[in-house]
């Protein structure tokens, strides 16, 4: 039986992504479907491809890391791109940590600023 494929559109929907969108990710070789004629279809190796694409948006990884992560599993095997995973973990916690401090500064000063002037309004 063969694998389930999901056309252009079919994968489009899935992922609620637009058409630009999907032709970028294979355009910077992060996807790599079949072509039949003009038509694209994606299998499962794409779909999770792109599942893990998605995900690694989620969490603020660049397409360009995304790609660079992709292309060890391709190279070397699922156990140097966990350890590679592992890194770029701990660096983007490291970032989020530093930007949820620097919100939350912004956030005490924009209260007590407003705090201030609603004094002075009454």
């Amino acid at each position: 039986m063969p694998e389930p494929r999901l056309s252009f559109k079919e994968m489009c929907a899935k992922f609620d992504v637009t058409p630009r969108t999907l032709r970028y990710y294979e355009y910077i070789e992060l996807l790599s479907p079949e072509r039949e004629g003009r038509a694209r279809f994606y299998g499962p190796r794409e779909l999770a491809r792109m599942t893990l694409i998605m995900r690694g948006r989620r969490f603020g990884f660049s397409l360009e890391e995304m790609r660079q992560w992709l292309q060890i599993y391709d190279r070397e095997g699922t156990g140097k791109q966990m350890r590679a995973f592992v890194r770029m973990a701990d660096e983007q916690l490291d970032a989020l940590a530093d930007q949820k401090a620097q919100l939350e500064e912004t956030i005490r000063e924009l209260a007590d600023l407003r705090a201030e002037v609603a004094r002075d309004l009454g």
